[in-house]
């Protein structure tokens, strides 16, 4: 065979591919230019098919074509993204290696007429595309890269009962800041930290566990114990200058798949001979006579509430009933996993404050979300407030029950101690996608903070971040209480987190605004498919001028894929499903959900330095798709329970089920572009995010055989971060497994490690024997699909020789 003869075989070979190409940009073009989307496809397959028939004819025309085509494409996605790289990069790169390809002199070895000036041609529009890549990976347009100016305050605040070396609650205090005011690791030797010691706690996931078996727990540190809690709730002690185990209390936890949550995100710890000045008045007033004067409290997702030993794990058996009290007393409809109680109490000087989750979108005949107050010391009921009571604090009579489906409290508490004051976030009565029958009284506390009296139960002061939420905008975090400068006063704040980016500041005296809150009308109806039955809407939905969502709104230029080709089926994909903006109604045809239901924020809140008046965060911005599921009037009700939140969640005794999911290409890529995880700054001053950048990379959302760079590419997070005097942000969270270590002034980042398992967790500091430790779980999130594990992994500067 010839020479001549192999180079038209590849001709051949090289016509078909972009004809094949062509015709698949002109169909799926035209289906979206009907769509109302981009024309560009049109043009692009219409070009493409074009060049094929001057290839075919030996043509040097067919390569200057082509070039014309690399050089519209170069400065079409420019005009559509800007410098972001990873949105250039699948508008270019199937354009790109196709053009690399015409270049080969094989393909063109028998043109008629010498092809090489307009392979010059081509081969300069090729390298414009790679210089217009190169400098988009330096010049990153979704980053801001600012400086919070670095006051160092003339006198660290003190936290009253609270050691400098400890880490003795949930967010280090019940205030929820998540700051530690240690400095011996800082922005200057972070770098240099290495492994001090890991402890395995052998508590893995079965295969008798539910899909949402999570390793979210951060540890806390007092004196010379610290203490943990597993998936199965296990309930550890630990040394934390070594982490060799002391002790470990089995609440021997039933679990099994149809727990929607298997999860402890952490203990609450109460010593009574240890509280605050004015907890000590409030336990004047009665008896503090107690077996255990140093306990821990232990939540178990079955619905149980558990005392323990601190001194030696064994129950506190004056507490409740042999040391437990029954959280499903009272409840309508109580089954195993229907009330679940994830996150730690507040524990004030006299009462033991506590919230639960309770399944989602399963049914209408669900159990309460009632909050309670249990004696400290006793685990008496004190108070209740059920959310959707008309008397929100009365005690069920013998016989009767607490409103069923009011709408829970799911994430941590937090509690002003001077004040008195817990502060519950809350979520949507279940079934969450659809209201229609929902009266206002189980709306009046749904989606909101209630500051509750934490002695009495009474309501001081609510307010709503979501009018009937039809989304699961679950006000998703702990609430950080922080005294905050205006106008040269110290107003003491409230930040209050939500998963639509909105982060509510309000005076925790009595909930008034301190940043702007307007109330703007939101979508009404939906555009595609029939509207839904019985369902009203909220014409407004309150908005901060303080917001971490990643764009207002998302249009078909944000859509995404690894090719143009999955990036087409996205751009159709968004045209068909209905959005108009945040709180677009769910619909039968579908609805995109942006944020979605992981929210910007979720249980791992935000970090602050009340001294410097800066906090730290790590928002996230994924979109899903919510598409409700018309009754079917013969369907029979199925086995309680789905052991996960997404999926079709059947929403029993409602007109519609619902399917739930990400937002996904057909290979299985986020349709929004990157990032979907961040981490930013802002100062408190004037509550400006003043830098922000990308976290995190694909490197362990992909098979190894389709591995890429590690390039940062900002992907999304679960879990908080915390920051410390030492000028440093610690985050683990993302669905690559490292922690990270920021400068908390600029967002430079300073340090990294790699964890053996997923990071799904807020880290915790602390020191003993004067060194500082900082320490994390590894332990994965089943749902979130990192990798599952059991370790507890403590980081530490090395020793002076």
């Amino acid at each position: 065979m010839t020479f001549p003869e192999k180079a038209s075989g590849l001709r051949k070979i090289t016509v078909i591919l972009i004809a094949l190409f062509g015709a698949v940009l002109l169909g799926g073009g035209v289906y979206l230019a009907i769509l109302g989307g981009s024309w560009y496809y049109i043009v692009t397959g219409i070009i493409l098919l074009v060049t094929t028939i001057l290839l075919g004819q030996r043509s040097n025309l067919a390569i200057t074509l082509y070039a014309i085509l690399m050089l519209a494409t170069t400065i079409w996605a420019i005009w559509e993204v800007g410098t972001d790289f990873w949105a250039l990069a699948p508008r270019l790169d199937i354009i790109g290696l196709v053009g690399l390809w015409l270049l080969l002199p094989a393909v063109t070895s028998d043109f008629s007429v010498s092809a090489k000036s307009s392979k010059i041609f081509l081969s300069a529009t090729l390298l414009l595309a790679v210089v217009v890549l190169g400098f988009s990976i330096f010049n990153d347009p979704q980053e801001i890269n600012g400086s919070i100016k670095q006051v160092q305050p003339q006198t660290a605040t003190v936290i009253e009962g609270v050691a400098p070396a400890d880490w003795p609650a949930y967010g280090r205090t019940q205030a929820g800041q998540r700051y530690s005011p240690l400095t011996q690791i800082n922005d200057s030797n972070v770098k240099d930290l290495k492994v001090a010691w890991t402890f395995r706690t052998g508590d893995v996931k079965t295969g008798h566990d539910a899909g949402e078996t999570t390793n979210q727990v951060t540890p806390i540190k007092i004196g010379n114990n610290m203490y943990m809690c597993t998936t199965h709730q296990w309930l550890i002690a630990l040394d934390p200058a070594t982490g060799k185990e002391k002790w470990r209390f089995d609440p021997k936890l039933k679990a099994d798949k149809t727990f929607q949550h298997l999860t402890c995100r952490g203990v609450s710890y109460h010593d009574a001979n240890n509280t605050t000045e004015f907890a000590k008045s409030l336990e004047s007033k009665k008896s503090t006579s107690t077996q255990c004067p140093r306990k821990v409290i232990l939540p178990v997702n079955d619905g149980r509430l558990v005392a323990v030993n601190a001194d030696n794990g064994q129950r506190c058996s004056d507490f409740g009933t042999n040391g437990e009290v029954d959280l499903q007393k009272d409840m309508p409809f109580a089954y195993p996993g229907g009330y679940n109680p994830t996150s730690p109490p507040v524990v004030t000087g006299t009462t033991i404050v506590i919230a639960g989750s309770v399944t989602d979108n399963y049914s209408s005949k669900e159990p309460s979300g009632v909050i309670r107050g249990y004696d400290v010391n006793t685990g008496k009921l004190l108070w209740v407030f059920d959310t959707g009571a008309e008397d929100p604090n009365a005690i069920p009579a013998p016989g009767q029950t607490f409103v069923h489906n009011s709408p829970n409290a799911w994430a941590p508490l937090a509690y002003d101690s001077k004040l008195d004051i817990a502060y519950i976030p809350t979520g949507v009565g279940t079934p969450d996608i659809w209201g229609g029958d929902r009266t206002e009284l189980k709306e009046r506390y749904a989606n909101s903070v209630l500051a509750i009296n934490a002695s009495t139960g009474k309501l001081v002061w609510s307010f709503q971040t979501t009018h009937h939420d039809l989304w699961d905008m679950d006000v998703p975090s702990q609430p950080t209480l922080a005294d905050i400068n205006k106008d040269g006063q110290s107003i003491p704040a409230v930040y209050v987190t939500t998963k639509t980016g909105n982060v509510f500041v309000l005076d925790r005296r009595n909930g008034q605004a301190i940043v702007p809150i307007t109330e703007k009308p939101v979508p009404q109806t939906v555009k595609r498919g029939p509207q839904t039955k019985g369902e009203r809407y909220s014409p407004t939905q309150p908005f901060s001028d303080f917001d971490l969502a990643p764009q207002q709104k998302l249009t078909d230029k944000d859509m995404w894929g690894a090719t143009m080709f999955d990036q087409l089926v996205c751009r159709i994909q968004f045209k068909k499903l209905n959005y108009d903006g945040i709180y677009t109604p769910p619909s039968e045809n579908g609805t995109v959900v942006f944020p979605g239901n992981l929210g910007v924020f979720e249980w791992g809140g935000i970090s602050v330095n009340p001294d410097r008046q800066v906090a730290v965060m790590n928002p996230i911005g994924l979109p899903f798709i919510s598409r409700l599921i018309p009754e079917d009037p013969n369907r029979a009700k199925g086995a309680k329970g789905a052991g996960t939140e997404q999926g079709v969640q059947p929403m029993y005794g409602v007109p519609y089920g619902v399917e739930i999911s990400a937002f996904l290409s057909p290979i299985g890529l986020p349709c929004k572009q990157p990032a979907w995880g961040y981490v930013a700054g802002v100062d408190l001053n004037t509550h400006q995010v003043v830098w922000k950048k990308r976290i995190g990379t694909i490197r362990d959302s992909l098979p190894n055989l389709f591995q890429l760079p590690p390039l940062k590419i900002g992907v999304p997070g679960l879990g908080g971060s915390i920051s410390t005097a030492g000028n440093v942000m610690f985050v683990a969270a993302t669905q690559d497994n490292y922690i990270r270590a920021y400068n908390v002034t600029n967002g430079d980042k300073l340090w990294e490690a790699r964890l053996p398992a997923g990071g799904q967790a807020t880290p915790m500091t602390y020191e003993i024997n004067g060194k500082q430790y900082l320490v994390i779980m590894a332990g994965g999130h089943g749902s979130f699909g990192t990798k599952m594990g059991d370790y507890l992994i403590a980081y530490a500067l090395p020793d002076q020789k």
